[in-house]
């Protein structure tokens, strides 16, 4: 979340952000809450202490000032009573509101409503010329047996899929290869838990915008994660890092869930959008520093832009504008994959910079040179996310028989299996 101070003293600022990011919340009643809250612990340290005084006193009045004195105590004791009960009301909105306010993108982020107003950065590669008619990943996958959606949909419903023999080794490939280049570059694997506590959600910010994609296993009080990125922000919650200990970079391989929401209808062919997916994720947790922060966000960018370079499919970076990045980002760059059978170029990683919104949610600090406590900057960035990476993979290096040749950096990880034949 943001600091209150900066909110008091940027209002205006804070506003525009909100609309531009198409968040609809009140900074006007979030200030005049602020505004009662900070009157009332006022008027609270003031009663407190008066009601000390009175009670030290009391001991040592005279018969005729003790009952004042007492039936004052008293006062004071049930006006405090009031103030906090008063206060706790005020709190429950004032927190609630304080949620919902998103970070303010930085001014090099396009204002945007939709993925079309995003600014195209660079293209890398080349897109394939086919001498045949391709056939796209759906079609490719039945020919190839390697994606079974039928019999996924029998009993797991829509939006649901098998990846069989070379498709689940394919899958297991390209997030090991994902994986190797994170722990070249020094991160920390970590595979974590899948269900979480709200206070985890809420903690990286993902509640309350996000609850209605979340599946909640009600019984239990408990939510899947939609990314590692929860789990590997949320461990290190309520810690205070020493400045010399930072940055810490740590990755993770998991699961993740999506309910998709209001996608009803949208892209139901093939596995572009699915309810539950595989993902390399990396985080990053630095000092509170604009420039710093700016060099890592290249550096896990160009981790993500390594492995579509050895993959050797083409792509491009865009600059996502306003109304594509979250509550919590400050700066966004999406890489968008081409996919012949969409002809376009369509996303398959996010790098996005959140300064110190999730750190403050989450109350991970660091002690500065000067001994200091400050809040830490965060980032993250999908390294590899699956089955909607297969998408290009099987598309691109499709053959005219339907086979699908296996790129060159993934049959270390593939058993000997370089062309994936049709069954």
């Amino acid at each position: 979340m943001l600091d209150i101070k900066f909110i008091r003293d940027n209002a205006e600022l804070v506003k525009k952000g909100a609309k531009d990011k198409m968040f609809d919340v009140d900074i006007d009643r979030l200030l005049e809450l602020d505004e009662s809250r900070r009157n009332l612990i006022h008027e609270t340290e003031q009663v407190r202490s008066r009601r000390n005084e009175v009670a030290a006193s009391i001991p040592k009045a005279s018969n005729e000032d003790r009952p004042a004195l007492i039936e004052e105590g008293k006062t004071l004791k049930a006006r405090v009573q009031e103030i906090e009960e008063e206060l706790e009301t005020i709190k429950d909105e004032y927190e609630a509101l304080m949620l919902m306010v998103p970070n303010v993108a930085l001014p090099e982020v396009p204002i945007g409503e939709t993925d079309e107003d995003n600014k195209v950065l660079r293209y890398v590669g080349e897109k394939r010329e086919f001498n045949f008619t391709p056939k796209d990943h759906e079609e490719l996958g039945n020919l190839l047996g390697i994606i079974d959606k039928d019999n996924a949909i029998k009993f797991a419903g829509a939006r649901s899929y098998l990846l069989r023999g070379a498709g689940a080794l394919l899958e297991m490939a390209v997030t090991r290869l994902a994986a190797d280049i994170l722990v070249e570059n020094g991160f920390e694997m970590i595979l974590g838990p899948l269900m979480v506590n709200e206070n985890a959600m809420t903690g990286t910010g993902f509640f309350p915008y996000g609850q209605e994609d979340t599946y909640n296993l009600t019984k239990d009080d408990k939510f899947l994660v939609g990314t590692s990125e929860v789990f590997l922000v949320s461990m290190h919650r309520d810690q205070i890092f020493e400045e010399a200990d930072l940055p810490i970079r740590v990755a993770g391989h998991s699961s993740c869930f999506r309910r998709e929401a209001g996608s009803a209808g949208r892209d139901t062919r093939g596995v572009y959008r699915v309810h539950q997916f595989t993902k390399v994720e990396q985080v990053v947790i630095c000092k509170a520093d604009p420039e710093e922060s700016r060099s890592h966000h290249e550096f896990i960018l160009g981790n993500a832009e390594t492995l579509m370079q050895r993959l050797k499919l083409p792509y491009r970076v865009a600059l996502a504008c306003t109304g594509e990045i979250g509550l919590g980002q400050v700066l966004k760059h999406e890489v968008e994959t081409w996919m012949p059978s969409r002809d376009g170029y369509f996303e398959t990683h996010s790098c996005s910079s959140l300064y110190e919104y999730q750190a403050r949610r989450s109350a991970i600090r660091y002690r500065d040179e000067n001994g200091k406590i400050q809040h830490c900057y965060t980032l993250n960035n999908t390294m590899v996310a699956s089955p909607r990476i297969l998408i290009p993979l099987l598309e691109y290096y499709q053959n005219e028989d339907g086979s699908v040749t296996v790129p060159e950096a993934l049959r270390k990880y593939m058993n000997g299996i370089e062309v994936i034949e049709p069954k």
